[in-house]
């Protein structure tokens, strides 16, 4: 199967990224929001990221421009092209809200098109099965897209093989790296990347040490280019506490209970840099 057509619906953080290299990689793609508001806030996103590309001669302003053009504007999913190819989901972490979209663009777009999920722990099996279990996958990016070469391609568990391949070219043609993964909660990143982030809030928490220290340890000692409490301003204290919830229900197994400072601060609205605060101000 030849994809052409791509559709993905969200155009948040990870939506635009997604755009963004979809389009460039040469891939007409609709970009689907709930309103004109949402998607004008979407296309500047990607214009200004684009213009940074341009300013280190990664692209050219033609190129730029022929970019934008393959972005097609759809407002609502009522009206997601019924010609989509591969249509990919990446709205926030929540599974009913995944579901509910899924069975209303089931009915709209071809039989044969492939649908996907950026879900970073939700079940693609549960996911899979509101809709056609054989042609769904997870296709869980990193943040940020553009950027980030891998891609971990979650087979549900009935996930055909030709789907797999379909998917695991399509990622290649991206220029990124897949890894496969089989569906269980988290995955293969967010089963090792939040629980290092949740037991450094526990190590806050008790007093263990301040929490630039901490991120000095990890960034320091182990190498990581961010500290873990900073990586969670970036990610969203919500997101993060979301991915610990579904690998705590999924598993349970008390060791990815999550942290009640983690908890309080979301309940506080302290989100990291979306809201101006989370263990850092911004």
């Amino acid at each position: 199967m030849e994809i052409k057509i791509v559709s993905i619906i969200g155009g948040g953080t990870m939506g635009n990224g997604i755009t963004h290299i979809f389009a460039m990689k040469g891939f007409y793609v609709n970009l689907v929001e709930m309103s004109e508001q949402l998607f004008n806030h979407a296309y500047t996103i990607i214009t200004e990221n684009l213009n940074r590309q341009v300013k280190k001669l990664i692209i050219t302003e033609t190129e730029k421009n022929t970019i934008l053009k393959r972005i097609n504007k759809v407002i609502s999913i009522d009206n997601i092209p019924a010609n989509s190819d591969v249509v990919i989901e990446a709205i926030y972490e929540n599974k009913e809200a995944k579901i509910a979209i899924f069975k209303k663009i089931n009915q709209l777009v071809k039989q044969d098109s492939i649908f996907a999920s950026n879900t970073s722990s939700i079940s693609i099996t549960e996911l899979a099965a509101s809709c056609r279990p054989d042609r769904f996958i997870g296709m869980h990016f990193m943040n940020p897209v553009p950027i980030m070469k891998l891609v971990e391609i979650v087979r549900g568990y009935s996930t055909s093989d030709q789907t797999f391949t379909t998917v695991k070219e399509l990622s290649q043609k991206l220029d990124k790296v897949p890894v496969e993964v089989s569906d269980y909660p988290g995955f293969i990143s967010n089963r090792i990347l939040i629980p290092m982030i949740n037991e450094a809030i526990f190590a806050l928490m008790e007093g263990l040490s301040c929490k630039e220290d901490i991120d000095t340890v990890m960034k320091l000692g182990m190498n990581h280019p961010m500290g873990p409490l900073t990586l969670a301003d970036f990610i969203g204290l919500d997101i993060c506490l979301a991915i610990m919830e579904v690998l705590y229900n999924g598993y349970n197994d008390s060791k990815y209970r999550p942290c009640p400072l983690l908890k309080k601060m979301v309940a506080a609205g302290k989100l990291g840099r979306k809201s101006g605060e989370g263990f850092y101000k911004y």
